[in-house]
């Protein structure tokens, strides 16, 4: 028996999450991406200390969601896999492409991106692949992604800043691994990224990443 993978195209629909309101108060927009197993809804309310005149947050939702245990209660999500792992991306990115679209950010207007644990790496090839402007760029205990090269940041204009932050007691982040994450970033923005390590495990913290950038 024979079998044929085969590949179409249509149109889907997805949500994402918003907190406060973008008017001409607004300084500086906010794209955070959650970590695996986490929804946009919930991942939001991190960013409820931020002052909500000068701050508008947008929070995507990856697209694979799943039951976290066998009880089928608790709902979580996941960006990509190894699996079809470029042409997810694609559509994640295009995912992006149509929230910016939808929101109508201002060009002059002040961009931090931010990306936890997965979300690590939807934001650098983002911002990669749409050779993307920001202020700030913070790495949150996230794997960067390996396909990734200097010439994918050169169009980078200077006064951006890039801040990868991780917990001592992190257990996905052992030594080798974060020798091995610096090297990359080393490569790949060698001027401009500041490395910060809180006391803590793997867990999501914003007044230690508001701390450090």
């Amino acid at each position: 028996m024979n079998s044929t993978k085969k590949e179409i195209s249509y149109t889907t629909t997805n949500s994402y999450s918003t907190l406060n309101k973008l008017s001409n108060r607004t300084k500086t927009i906010w794209f955070v991406c959650h970590g695996m197993g986490q929804l946009s809804e919930r991942f939001i309310e991190h960013f409820s200390i931020l002052d909500e005149v000068e701050n508008y947050i947008i929070a995507p939702q990856a697209p694979s969601k799943y039951y976290h245990t066998q009880e089928y209660k608790t709902v979580g999500a996941s960006w990509l896999t190894k699996l079809n792992t470029k042409k997810d991306t694609e559509n994640v990115l295009r995912y992006f492409d149509s929230i910016f679209e939808n929101e109508h950010i201002p060009k002059d207007i002040s961009i931090n991106f931010l990306g936890y644990s997965q979300g690590v790496s939807v934001v650098m090839r983002y911002i990669a692949s749409r050779k993307i402007q920001f202020t700030q760029l913070i790495l949150f205990a996230g794997g960067i992604p390996v396909e990734l090269k200097p010439e994918n940041f050169t169009h980078l204009r200077m006064g951006f800043k890039v801040t990868y932050i991780y917990g001592d007691e992190d257990t996905y982040l052992n030594n080798p691994r974060i020798a091995s994450e610096m090297k990359k970033l080393e490569s790949l923005l060698p001027d401009a990224h500041k490395i910060a390590r809180f006391s803590g495990n793997h867990t999501f913290n914003l007044e230690e990443a508001i701390k450090n950038i």
